[in-house]
């Protein structure tokens, strides 16, 4: 009964007049008590579908089982403490720990899981500051990207009563005085300053998220008392990082205005202020004022500067900059850009340049001096990568933690004098024998000829003969590379049911770099989608399965290809996972922090070209009748402030209108939403468990799969 129609306009002269039906509009209002009521009865149906699959509860005991390991961060040094973080298991959230060295027994310094009794207030960030004296720490609830800031006292625990609220996407930077700190934060929401309880709806909003600033906070202060450092009005949606340099003098501000790996790049001299008032007039200068490539800063040395840059060089290369000498002339190059990607790059230990490489999407890291000549390499143990890096400049040790599809995550501690790594901690878990698995990385070829990694993790003695059943995981966008990792969830799918997995290394994320990252966005998103669709091809013509064993999944721009996938060609799957969704590709830029995305979706209220490119494959706009659809499964949270839920909502609202009632529609088109969760950072291990199991018991059911005991 609620329908909808609007105009769509480009500008305020460019029009193509093309009215787009959009009778689901309704939804967009999660407080409206009819979405409220359509969000229990579609959870209801669901329910119904899910509590009848007889193994359901068994897959959920299995993953708890597998999933019941301790897991730990890698330690790192702040003043005279170390500190890491550990989950025993099952706890929702890990604990973080003190110890006045590695060796020594470690006490609770941050536990999470007392702030909410649901497990649903995560730590967000942590920043200490520089003689380690205090640590800043923001947390957020229900899964929401906002972020509260707090500050601890590190030798007694307790809590100053500062309060900072409205941080997103914020990053802290403490002066070396350790007076206080930089940190970005937002406005209020609109929807939310009048809202008696907007601590519990924070996160349900649907405000566009505008005017990122930069404060200075000094400890023992409230935040009304903050001083606005940096702003500008002029560029409202602009997203602000900053950073203050190894030696303290110069603050680092960052520029982003969309998520391309392109920013400015300002700096300001913190010796010219004698107190935080004068902070609120600092020189600002704006050493690179354009948005024509991405520079990171890694350490300086007095005025020169080295910082990570894909200027010039889609695969990064690393360069030195004297701001007392800033023209581009004078630039040094320190590291080549290399026939593989530099994904990050961090110094430690006064003069050593840690480097993370990537080729053919495996992980190796290298040495290199301040100048650039090589210092050796750390061999990595097998294919996988390193998903954790901790060491500073001050630091004398590095540590880090490497991970792959069969191989858990172990710390090591690598020995600068000795040119080796240790064990520092190797993670074991009971009842897991990762030699009955293999994995294994080929090659295909894409609809335009592009070869294109893939990855595969089976049983041993899988069998070629078309009748395994697959799922087929991707992401391809956003310069985000899909590098192995180990995952519980997807190895009981492989264990339990007798499956193989899967994961396309599409274009449009950033495992070649630069250049593979361009191929997949705007104009060229379909290639993303014709890669995925190519997996599937070469999946069932290598006879690892066919199309009625095949299950797609992915979430967020994942989420996205796969209801690409299936509105372009439902006949290659039997089941769809979409998590999260980005569905609606013609008002994402509408809500919270979509506008970023622009950068590699286009935007379909400016561009008329571009309009015609996403109307031609969004997702919501392009379901019809004709064909059965795979079984399907969204999910998504009521938290979720960056992919809003009203994506998910309004997609299957469609498919099921527009299909529900053919009769050759004989799969389910169902919809998972949680309650006090978002976008997937932060959600308590109780929620993930259940989330997965729900997940994979609707994979086996809809693909008629036995689960063995």
């Amino acid at each position: 009964t609620h329908t909808h129609t609007h105009t769509l306009a480009w500008g305020k002269t460019l029009r193509l007049g093309k009215t787009v039906s959009d009778p689901y509009r309704w939804l967009e209002n999660p407080d409206a008590p009819e979405t409220k009521a359509w969000v229990e009865e579609q959870n209801a149906v669901s329910e119904t579908f899910l509590s009848s699959i007889e193994y359901r509860e068994a897959i959920k005991k299995r993953i708890t089982e597998t999933y019941d390991y301790p897991k730990y961060s890698c330690p790192f040094k702040r003043g005279d403490n170390f500190f890491f973080h550990k989950n025993e298991g099952l706890q929702n959230q890990a604990v973080m720990y003190k110890q006045t060295s590695l060796v020594g027994e470690p006490t609770v310094f941050l536990d999470p899981n007392v702030l909410e009794k649901d497990g649903t207030a995560a730590i967000s960030l942590i920043s200490f500051s520089e003689s380690g004296a205090y640590m800043a720490f923001g947390v957020s609830k229900s899964g929401s990207d906002w972020v509260t800031i707090h500050i601890r006292r590190v030798d007694t625990g307790t809590d100053l009563p500062d309060v900072l609220e409205w941080a997103k996407f914020s990053s802290v930077a403490w002066t070396h005085d350790d007076k206080g700190f930089f940190y970005t934060r937002y406005p209020p929401p609109k929807s939310l300053e009048d809202a008696n309880d907007n601590e519990t709806k924070r996160g349900s909003e649907t405000d566009s998220n505008e005017q990122h600033k930069v404060y200075y906070h000094t400890v023992g202060t409230s935040q009304s008392e903050d001083i606005l450092v940096y702003e500008r009005p002029d560029f409202p949606k602009w997203l602000l990082g900053v950073e203050v340099t190894d030696d303290g003098r110069y603050l680092v501000i960052t520029v982003y205005e969309s998520t391309a790996p392109v920013n400015r790049f300002f700096y300001a001299d913190l010796q010219e202020t004698d107190t935080p008032i004068q902070l609120g007039h600092l020189n600002v200068v704006k050493l690179i004022d354009n948005f024509e490539a991405e520079y990171e800063y890694i350490t300086n040395e007095d005025t020169r500067f080295i910082v990570k840059t894909n200027l010039d060089a889609p695969k990064s290369r690393v360069l030195q900059i004297d701001i007392a000498n800033a023209d581009k002339e004078t630039w040094k190059e320190v590291l080549p850009e290399s026939e593989n990607v530099l994904q990050y790059i961090s110094c430690v230990k006064q003069d050593f340049l840690v480097a993370n490489y990537m080729s053919d999407v495996k992980e190796e890291l290298y040495l290199f001096d301040l100048e650039g000549k090589s210092r050796g390499m750390i061999s990595m143990p097998t294919l996988g990568s390193v998903v954790e890096m901790r060491g500073r400049k001050k630091d004398t040790s590095l540590f880090y933690k490497f991970t792959s599809f069969l191989y858990p995550g172990t710390i090591f501690q690598y020995d600068f004098e000795t040119h080796k790594s240790v064990v520092f901690r190797a993670t074991e878990i009971q009842g897991f024998d990762p030699t009955q698995f293999c994995t294994e990385q080929v090659f295909y070829t894409s609809k335009d000829g592009t070869r294109i990694p893939m990855f595969t993790v089976c049983k041993n003695g899988m069998k070629q003969d078309g009748t395994n059943p697959v799922l087929l995981y991707g992401y391809g966008g956003f310069s985000i590379s899909i590098t192995p990792n180990f995952s519980v969830f997807r190895l009981v799918f492989v264990e339990k049911l007798g499956g193989i997995l899967a994961i396309a290394n599409i274009r449009g994320g950033g495992e070649y770099g630069e250049d593979w990252h361009k191929a997949g966005i705007l104009d060229r998103k379909q290639n993303g989608f014709d890669d995925f669709a190519a997996a599937a091809q070469f999946l069932i013509d290598s006879k690892y399965t066919n199309s009625e064993k095949l299950a797609i999944m992915g979430g967020s721009n994942g989420g996205l290809l796969v209801g690409a996938s299936i509105t372009q060609r439902p006949e290659l799957f039997q089941c769809a996972v979409s998590q999260v969704g980005v569905l609606d590709l013609l008002r994402f830029h509408k809500f919270t922090i979509g506008y970023m995305w622009c950068s590699d979706y286009g935007n379909p209220s400016e561009d008329k070209d571009q309009f015609e490119t996403l109307y031609k494959y969004s997702p919501l706009h392009n379901i019809r009748k004709g064909k059965e659809y795979p079984a399907l499964l969204l999910t998504t949270g009521d938290h979720d402030d960056r992919v809003v839920p009203l994506h998910s909502f309004k997609f299957i609202s469609q498919v099921q209108h527009t299909l529900g009632r053919e009769d050759y529609q004989k799969n389910p088109l169902l919809i998972r939403i949680e309650t006090k969760a978002g976008h997937g950072a932060g959600k308590p291990t109780s929620k993930v468990i259940e989330e997965y199991a729900d997940i994979y018991a609707f994979i086996g059911k809809t693909l008629g799969l036995a689960y063995t005991s």
